[in-house]
């Protein structure tokens, strides 16, 4: 069958369009380097929420605001200097900064989940910033896929996940990055909220000393901390070295596997395969993923904590509502 939501071409017609159906309370999703994400006029309550709607996503999980300038993001927000110099060095770029939401930004106040701080972000992606700034406003934007389902690096899993709940899909090709924004917290001491797109070790090397981590029993403060997160529907088993009965293996490195991240081991590499290989996997039908291990370091961190959220124990289908 053909889908029910619109595909757009990344050119001047299909931007129209997407501008139009943003402004209207509608939904896009559009390609960023990181993923697809599911945007809508982050001003508009009700716009807001039919993104926690198409996602069945829970209401006390905040969403990330895109805006296309550094000077748009401090319009939003209580700017500092560790900000400053994080947003010169990284943005346009995969990294997320939570920092004091500014009163009178005429946010929906969905869109922070009643927290006191705001998630914001400068994307790099060619289309998404040319969607920014043809339409002119702040895009809140989760990444387009069923709330705790893998994330999508192409338009085709975004249909396979959300046609029919969403009104538009720009089609931009797949994802150069493959996992989400890494998120720093600067409401204090700056922290790794979330491991992501962009290494750990490139954010401290810029502020000139470490970041504190988060607790893993901290309340939830920013998008993607949920326990249980980007799961395929088999079940993963990680650090497997060998398959089992019944199940498929994705590699990492020189190894005998049915998928591969990576065969030369390149963390670059096998972060922007993550997600496509779990979907590709996931649509063979096997009943188990085991996952070969990945080194703990550079953008590795944000490899295993996706790995580690996909495997984590899953909440009933109804507990999200």
């Amino acid at each position: 069958m053909p889908p029910t939501a619109e595909i757009l071409r990344p050119d001047a017609p299909g931007l129209a369009r997407a501008t139009a159906v943003l402004t209207g309370g509608g939904r896009v999703a559009f390609p960023t380097e990181t993923v697809y994400g599911l945007g809508a006029d982050a001003r508009q309550g009700q716009a807001v929420a039919g993104i926690f709607a198409a996602k069945d996503r829970p209401r006390f999980n905040p969403l990330i605001v895109h805006v296309e300038t550094v000077a748009a993001a401090r319009n939003l927000v209580e700017w500092s200097g560790a900000a400053d110099i994080l947003a010169q060095a990284f943005w346009p770029g995969p990294l997320t900064l939570v920092l004091p939401v500014r009163p009178g930004g005429g946010l929906s106040e969905l869109v922070t989940a009643g927290l006191p701080s705001l998630a914001v972000r400068v994307p790099a992606h060619p289309v998404a910033r040319a969607l920014l700034g043809a339409f002119g406003g702040p895009v809140a934007a989760p990444s387009a896929n069923p709330s705790g389902r893998i994330s999508p690096t192409t338009a085709a899993h975004v249909l396979a996940g959300l046609d029919g709940r969403v009104e538009a899909v720009m089609d931009g090709g797949a994802c150069d990055v493959g996992v989400e924004s890494t998120i720093v917290g600067l409401t204090g001491a700056p922290v790794l909220l979330r491991p992501g797109g962009l290494p750990a070790e490139a954010v401290e090397a810029a502020l000139g000393h470490p970041l504190t981590r988060r607790a893993a029993t901290a309340p939830l403060d920013a998008p993607g901390q949920m326990a249980s997160h980007y799961a395929p529907g088999a079940t993963l088993r990680l650090d497997a070295t060998t398959r089992q009965p019944g199940e498929l293996l994705l590699g990492f490195g020189a190894t005998d596997c049915d998928l591969n991240l990576s065969d030369t081991g390149d963390l670059t590499e096998a972060a922007a395969n993550l997600f496509g290989h779990l979907h590709t996997l996931d649509r063979r039908g096997a009943a188990r993923i085991a996952v070969a291990p990945v080194p703990q370091n550079g953008l590795g961190l944000a490899i295993n904590d996706r790995l580690q959220r996909a495997a984590a124990p899953r909440p009933r289908a109804d507990s999200e509502v």
